[in-house]
């Protein structure tokens, strides 16, 4: 019995296929609404007939709760529940600030 017990626990942790959440890595390209940054993702393919790269970029918009995000940023979103009318993604993490973010004070 424990045997079966056992192996039911661990099929458990398993997250469940339709749970997990798509994850896409992008750049900032505007931070002007309160809350809501625009990425931009270029994704890379070969051409079938010329057999070349082609990069294609697309735009989404995302969720920032803190308003953290700069122009330039390198972030990682993830998939999430519907928003707004365009926004389904979530920040995840800065992979890597661009070098205009440092705050100035001036006093």
């Amino acid at each position: 019995m424990a045997e079966v017990k056992q192996a039911t626990e661990t099929k458990q942790e398993q997250p469940h296929p339709m749970t997990r959440r798509r994850k896409m890595v992008g750049t900032v390209v505007s931070n002007k609404n309160s809350k809501t940054a625009v990425i931009k993702v270029d994704r890379r393919y070969k051409h079938k007939l010329y057999h070349k790269f082609v990069i294609r970029s697309k735009k989404y918009s995302i969720h920032d709760e803190k308003n953290e995000l700069q122009i330039g940023d390198i972030i990682t979103v993830v998939e999430s529940r519907p928003l707004s009318k365009t926004k389904r993604w979530a920040l995840q993490k800065v992979i890597r600030q661009s070098e205009g973010a440092e705050v100035l004070n001036i006093d």
